[in-house]
């Protein structure tokens, strides 16, 4: 799929230049329509795809029937990676208006990349019957049919397009690799070259036609030279370094392939085939020390590297760590029990560990595997062709263990960085529910144009200007600096002074109960709300506000305690956790948080943040089911929630349901939800 999407350059871009100039209507809504699709456009066109769906949002809700805001939106979705989303919206917008092809287009390719190559094929031939000879269409479809195994189609159709498109150099590009596939390597290798012909300053090229030849068994100077080309126009591709490292170490340049590991590790100090590689190297050379620190940094960030262990294994017995090497040895036979090589290799390491027994049963076993194995032909190795000194990270063959890896991943970086443009769905994300919602003074500003959460009580009592600041209701608070803090002790101060004149005034206790919470004196606020609540059994806010404290204090509590946190299935790391409720008082202060939520509810069965904070704290208490129900209501009362979805949508993975997940993680995105696109890829790559 993502090779599809690599090939696809320029789709979105090249739809809105096409579309700019014939989708402007008059206005007949209050909203200016035309105003905001025009901002939506600019959006997208420049990579801001998050808050483009924000602005098409706006008109689909004010002109539903109107095809080109979901369309656009389609195409914001498809850069994002949210295939289900832009397939959904661009039938949507074909239903309302079936001639415009860009539809086709999109739906076309996220069909694709959602594995259904006859439906993208049917959306190409479509298009094409519009414009039959537009080269975007024409190759889409050409990727399809191969996809597909219409080898003949394929064919057919990659001609055509080279034939009214003979200096189109995507063409060559994605036909090379079809031939690669196919086992054509002489002809993949005419593509590349035709394609440097036609574009001598694109590194993939040079890239793909190092990589060619060298499987082809060519000079490998040559291989090098086209390689060193690569990096010169993409200095930032760190697989290039590691592709010429690997030809390096074929013509016996240790020192220039070690010199191209260090650059990857130390521009990238988890790169796991750079470590592997060096640390083969450092073997060779005899840095075992070295060689040994590699391999353990590998393992921390891939522990399952059975291939890494089994290597570090070995140095630790040449460094007469007997112990250490059992250990991984022993973890070796778990993955491959009938490999008769490492039970040898633990035999050796017992019995100078003085474990005699245990080392005959280790070689008894190892010679009964080599007696098995002499009746069987081994299989043929036709990965790479030239060479045995190389494998490839999908090949996990254990007897190519001291082989250097290879990469094919040539996919480019740029050097510019954002959390919201761009494909957000790479960003890297510590994946967690969305946070629990409260009433405070101060927010953290927002790059994307988010609804603010409304509820009618609370701008009744922010118009009551009854307290110092309006109140708002948020999940992302903003800390305060110096000078707010000296204001809200100085607040305290003085909402005391009130108090006693009048300790029957509700506000002073209100207006202090929250300069309490920002000043993070969590016993202090509970204490005036208290006060309220005894005094007043319907004030909606003091409820919701003390819910919100005590949980504070219990995450303040948690953190400051010798509890542990027990990881729920995650998509990533603690997406779900609850803490082991070893404490009475920690029980307690949760069944506290929800009597106040239910109270909360009792008083106003239509706010939706009461059921969503409810639902968070039924998370941490694994009540997936009541979890799941609490965010259902939330969204019934506020269908625009996109936290609800967000949250829900993690609960439905945790419960293994990744099919209402993904479809309530394409609308919390749709809502402005960046890490929602994050989680959408993970879930879909796994």
């Amino acid at each position: 799929m993502n090779k599809n999407r690599n090939i696809i350059v320029g789709v979105v871009k090249s739809i809105i230049i096409a579309t700019m100039l014939v989708l402007t209507l008059p206005v007949t809504a209050q909203l200016n329509t035309d105003r905001v699709m025009n901002i939506g456009r600019n959006a997208l066109y420049f990579e801001d795809y998050i808050l483009a769906i924000q602005y098409f949002n706006q008109v689909i809700k004010v002109k539903p029937y109107m095809a080109e805001p979901y369309f656009l939106r389609g195409a914001a979705k498809l850069s994002l990676e949210d295939y289900k989303g832009a397939e959904e919206d661009c039938s949507i917008c074909i239903d309302y208006n079936p001639f415009i092809i860009g539809a086709y287009h999109v739906r076309g390719v996220a069909r694709q990349n959602l594995g259904n190559n006859k439906g993208a094929i049917e959306d190409y031939n479509k298009a094409l019957e519009y414009m039959p000879e537009d080269k975007i269409f024409l190759l889409n479809k050409a990727i399809a049919q191969a996809e597909e195994k219409q080898y003949t189609q394929a064919d057919s159709t990659y001609a055509k397009l080279i034939e009214l498109h003979p200096n189109y150099y995507n063409a060559y590009m994605s036909r090379s690799q079809y031939r690669v596939q196919n086992s054509d390597t002489l002809g993949a290798l005419a593509d590349v070259e035709r394609a440097i012909e036609i574009d001598k300053y694109t590194s993939y090229a040079y890239a793909q036609r190092a990589m060619l030849s060298f499987m082809i068994g060519k000079d490998k100077e040559t291989s090098i030279a086209d390689m060193d080309k690569a990096i010169k126009i993409d200095p930032a591709i760190l697989s290039y370094y590691i592709n010429r490292a690997v030809m390096r170490y074929h013509i016996n340049d240790l020192r220039g392939s070690m010199a191209d590991y260090n650059h990857v590790v130390e521009k990238e100090p988890s790169n796991t085939l750079a470590l592997y590689n060096r640390a083969l190297l450092r073997m060779q050379v005899g840095e075992y020390n070295d060689a040994i620190e590699d391999f353990t940094n590998l393992l921390k960030v891939r522990p399952d590297d059975i291939f890494a262990v089994y290597n570090r294994a070995m140095l630790y017995d040449r460094l007469s760590m007997y112990r250490k090497a059992v250990k991984d040895y022993t973890a070796v036979i778990e993955e491959y029990p009938n490999y008769a090589p490492v039970y040898f290799a633990r035999s050796e390491a017992l019995r100078k560990l003085g474990d005699i027994k245990g080392g005959k049963k280790d070689f008894d076993k190892a010679m009964q595997l080599e007696e098995e194995a002499k009746n069987k032909t081994a299989p043929t190795d036709t990965t790479l062709q030239e060479t045995e000194k190389v494998r490839r990270e999908s090949d996990k063959n254990i007897n190519k263990f001291n082989r250097l890896l290879v990469s094919d991943d040539t996919t480019i970086k740029t050097g510019y960085q954002s959390n919201i443009r761009g494909r957000v769905q790479d960003n890297k994300y510590k994946l967690k529910i969305e946070p629990q919602f409260t009433l405070t003074y101060y927010e953290q500003p927002s790059q994307l144009n988010l609804p603010k959460k409304y509820y009618r009580e609370l701008d009744e009592l922010n118009r009551a200007r009854v307290l110092p600041r309006q109140l708002k209701l948020t999940n992302h608070e903003s800390s305060l600096d110096s000078l707010k803090i000296a204001r809200h002790f100085a607040s305290i101060a003085d909402n005391t002074k009130l108090i006693d004149i009048n300790p029957n005034n509700a506000v002073p206790y209100m207006s202090r109960a929250i300069d309490f919470m920002l000043i993070q004196d969590f016993n202090g606020a509970i204490e005036d709300l208290t006060r309220i609540t005894s005094a007043s059994s319907d004030f909606i806010f003091a409820y919701f506000l003390r819910a919100v404290v005590r949980y504070k204090r219990i995450e303040y509590m948690l953190s400051s305690s010798t509890l542990q946190t027990t990881p729920g299935s995650h998509i990533g790391d603690n997406m779900l956790s609850a803490p082991t409720l070893n404490s009475k008082a920690i029980t307690l202060e949760y069944e506290m948080v929800l009597r106040d939520y239910d109270k909360v509810i009792a008083i106003d069965p239509t706010f939706p943040y009461s059921y969503y904070n409810r639902a968070n704290i039924r998370c941490e208490q694994k009540d997936f089911t009541g979890a799941i129900e609490d965010y259902t209501k939330a969204i019934e009362l506020n269908p625009d929630f996109a936290e609800a979805y967000f949250n829900r949508a993690l609960v439905y993975t945790y419960v293994g349901e990744n099919d209402k997940a993904i479809i309530d993680l394409s609308k919390a995105g749709e809502l402005g939800m960046v890490p929602a696109y994050n989680v959408i890829k993970i879930i879909s790559e796994n």
